[in-house]
């Protein structure tokens, strides 16, 4: 069906068949609304992206691909996306979910009780192990994309740039779409690579991280610092900024944020059941990951491989910018 490009819409408009009551939130590319179906009553969510977006073909594809990607998944933990009917536009009508977002429970109360960061993982684990087996990656997955109901039950939300694992690559032109959230993005997004259900997992160990200490892993100046510094560096142990972290939660952080996918959990029930079951967690001898400071390399070409690291946030850049200006 071919759509007519349409004027903004604003609260308080009628979209067909739909009351668009108030304005939730907008990206770069789209809006959200809380909106009331005016055939049956139902509170829905409606996402509509902006003009400018309807007339790029390749972000217009993008968006029917998160469309269909939540019309095929189904499971408590993940918001789902209704069928669309005949639309006047292009538009996706999703479930409206009760709750907060964590990155608010995260900016409210800081660092959260152990016991209850681990059942909030446990259940972004549950979520995500669905979906993995179903041939979707998230690759966005961050504080402010999980929803947290009043009885800790959490909804995997926004599924922008989510990847199905037999869809051909879709070209995209800005940095933020391509790669993900500096914060939470995987070292091997960073070098450009379209990542895996493993990169979902380093994403979720960063925010256990989080909702442990009340910090991320990295940081840095600018999201290129911050980039730069999971390519170079391990995370600061969390039991550092917390002691009362056990050996065995420490490990479970190790083995989720290490930065070689393959020496990573490999699914997410692996994590699950190693969080239910600490008390047989084997602790490594030191980091578990193949950090750079443990490749035998003489010093020059050490040197040479820390700098050739360091300009891959910085390449990527560059060509994120040359594609946006074609």
């Amino acid at each position: 069906m071919q759509y007519a490009i349409m004027t903004t819409l604003e609260a308080g408009d009628t979209l067909d068949h739909y009351r668009l009551d108030a304005t939730v939130a907008r990206s770069g590319m789209s809006t959200l609304f809380r909106a009331t179906d005016l055939k049956n009553g139902m509170q829905v969510a409606i996402k509509v992206p902006h003009d400018e977006m309807e007339a790029d073909p390749v972000l217009v594809e993008r968006f029917k691909r998160e469309q269909e990607i939540g019309q095929e998944l189904d499971h408590p933990g993940v918001v789902k996306t209704y069928d669309g009917e005949d639309r006047s536009r292009i538009y996706m009508v999703i479930e409206w979910v009760q709750g907060r977002l964590l990155r608010t429970i995260l900016n409210e109360e800081g660092r959260l009780p152990i016991d209850r960061a681990i059942r909030l993982t446990l259940g972004i684990c549950d979520a995500l192990d669905y979906m993995h087996k179903h041939g979707v990656v998230h690759r966005d997955l961050k504080p402010e994309n999980i929803m947290v109901d009043e009885h800790d039950r959490i909804k995997l939300i926004d599924f922008g740039i989510a990847m199905k694992e037999d869809a051909r690559r879709l070209t995209y032109v800005t940095m933020s779409p391509a790669l993900g959230t500096p914060d939470y993005i995987s070292p091997e997004q960073v070098k450009g690579q379209r990542g895996d259900q493993r990169s979902d997992i380093y994403a979720l160990g960063v925010m256990l991280y989080e909702m442990l200490t009340g910090e991320t892993p990295f940081s840095g100046s600018n999201p290129l610092a911050v980039m730069n510094e999971r390519l170079l560096h391990d995370p600061r142990p969390a039991r550092k900024l917390r002691p009362e972290i056990s050996p065995e939660l420490q490990e479970i952080l190790n083995r989720a944020l290490v930065g070689d996918p393959r020496h990573r959990y490999a699914t997410a029930s692996e994590m699950a059941w190693e969080l239910e079951h600490q008390d047989q967690v084997g602790v490594e001898d030191g980091a578990r990951r193949p950090a750079l400071r443990g490749l035998r390399l003489p010093g020059g070409r050490k040197m040479l491989l820390y700098a050739g690291l360091a300009l891959v946030p910085v390449v990527l850049f560059v060509v994120m910018l040359v594609l946006a200006r074609r």
